[in-house]
């Protein structure tokens, strides 16, 4: 008998992952908001992995709250998600997907582009997303990684954002409004390079976004996350003391 995977927080996604474990021979533990992780984490320490599959929002508690039994054996998969996140709650080698396929309620998974993943359970979610069709590849480097999460807030953030303005989809928005995504996309790089402490290659992940829109180019712009989105880009530009004029402006029209 293989040893469990526990699943904090079954919503679209964390339900797609289960199903590719149950598909590989695993238990799957679940814990919902009303379950406590310690209680858990008692008659199951040492499961395969724990996956956290919570909304960004709730990320920076579930995180703080884990036992410090399981620190060790994490799985992230997060929108806007950055090594700031799991430093911040004391866990250092997390396997970490950016996930580029979409789940919505009633619906199948629809497919972007390949998703990466890097950490030690890399093939255990390689081998669970190719029991249902979804392709991913695994990544040799941590540099590899944040690239990759740079280039997934890139794609969220300036299609969002962007989308609050023009609405369509990417494939318009690339095609008949290149300089207002360009702008957006410099600010919210402006915003990535303080959030990682770095410089980040902007030729390399302007391609890396126009390779995603290419991905699925009649892709909304504007999901129902965009305006909080934006509110938390300008929070941490005023942290930041980034003048971001193009997000200013849409936050003043919009927000």
């Amino acid at each position: 008998m293989k040893d469990p995977i526990i699943v904090i927080g079954l919503g679209e996604l964390g339900s797609v992952f289960a199903r590719g474990f149950l598909k590989l021979g695993y238990p799957v533990q679940a814990i919902n908001r009303t379950m406590s992780m310690q209680t858990v984490a008692q008659s199951i320490p040492n499961p395969t992995a724990i996956l956290v599959s919570v909304g960004e929002a709730d990320l920076a508690q579930t995180l703080a709250n884990l036992p410090q039994v399981w620190k060790n054996n994490i799985i992230l998969l997060q929108n806007e998600l950055l090594p700031r996140d799991w430093h911040a709650a004391n866990i250092e080698e997390p396997t970490v997907i950016s996930v580029w396929f979409e789940k919505k309620k009633g619906m199948d998974s629809k497919i972007v582009i390949p998703s990466p993943i890097y950490g030690k359970h890399a093939k255990l979610i390689c081998y669970a997303l190719s029991t249902l069709d979804l392709p991913s590849f695994i990544l040799d480097s941590e540099e590899a990684l944040l690239y990759e999460l740079v280039r997934k807030n890139l794609y969220i953030l300036t299609t969002n954002i962007a989308g609050l303005e023009v609405g369509g989809n990417v494939e318009q928005l690339a095609q008949q409004h290149s300089d207002l995504m360009q702008a957006v996309a410099d600010n919210v790089l402006d915003i990535q390079d303080w959030l990682t402490e770095t410089k980040n290659d902007r030729t390399h992940l302007m391609k890396g976004l126009i390779d995603a829109f290419n991905g699925d180019p009649q892709h909304g712009c504007m999901g129902r996350s965009a305006p909080a989105r934006l509110a938390r880009a300008i929070q941490m530009a005023d942290q930041a003391k980034l003048s971001v004029p193009k997000l200013r402006e849409i936050a003043k029209a919009k927000l």
